[in-house]
């Protein structure tokens, strides 16, 4: 039977940036992408993980946070000084300060907004000069389960990865026409340092794996297939739509 460990995907001569590359799910798509022959851009605030995700691949780390009023001047200058021209970009950093509708300030609010929505908007629009140049591109945006369900204390995050959604839509719109096929992948409950507080209460992660078509939660070995298809050549004709890979967790 065949499993995502069987698929093989050559991404040479490709440049891959993705955020949140330090840890989890941003992690693990920098290491596939790099065993897929990619060329890496990892970025993240934690210099050491990045450095540890990017062992062995070629590429650079760039250590930065993309909040900061000047992060995608900075995420610009480092590319263009390790002459990074990102043919991928994968906007996998992300925040969910777990808070209730009563409950979240203003700040965090707009803390949560931005780095869930803004930034993976203005990170694509910083690079996608070269993509039109070159005649392609590919942006995978994250979307979540919260795009289109509701949870306890998810408020701020679930209007982000609502967002999401119509971004990705909206980059399509904009860039497919120029070869830069924008889309999403929307990953159900997966063991991340995001996801801790549902992972450390075992009622609660079994709850969520009772509610999945499949009876399990998610590994990370579940997003390599969809993450290469829309990285690669095989997702040509494929633009503005979000995958959800939750084990039929929203079909239920």
């Amino acid at each position: 039977m065949s499993t995502n460990a069987d698929i093989t995907v050559s991404l040479a001569g490709k440049t891959a940036l993705v955020t949140g590359a330090s840890s989890g799910i941003g992690a693990f798509m920098a290491g596939e992408l790099g065993k897929a022959g990619a060329r890496l851009a990892l970025v993240g605030r934690r210099q050491d993980r990045l450095d540890a995700v990017l062992a062995g691949y070629d590429g650079t780390s760039i250590a930065l946070n993309l909040v900061g009023a000047d992060a995608i001047s900075g995420l610009q200058t480092a590319c263009h000084d390790a002459g990074i021209k990102p043919d991928i970009i994968v906007n996998a950093a992300g925040v969910n300060h777990r808070r209730s509708a009563d409950d979240i300030s203003p700040e965090l609010w707009q803390d949560t907004i931005h780095l869930n929505l803004s930034v993976p908007f203005l990170v694509a629009q910083a690079f996608v000069p070269h993509m039109k140049k070159a005649g392609w591109g590919r942006i995978i945006n994250i979307a979540s389960l919260q795009s289109t369900r509701a949870f306890e204390n998810g408020i701020a995050y679930g209007a982000a990865k609502g967002g999401i959604v119509q971004l990705t839509r909206a980059m399509a719109e904009a860039w497919s026409r120029h070869g830069i096929m924008a889309n999403a992948i929307a990953p159900g409950f997966f063991p991340t340092e995001l996801t801790a507080p549902v992972f450390d209460n075992s009622d609660l992660a079994n709850h969520h794996a009772r509610n999945t078509a499949m009876g399990r939660n998610g590994e990370l070995s579940d997003l390599r297939g969809p993450l290469l298809f829309f990285a690669s050549d095989a997702s040509g004709y494929v633009t503005g739509q979000t995958l959800p890979v939750d084990g039929g967790y929203t079909a239920k």
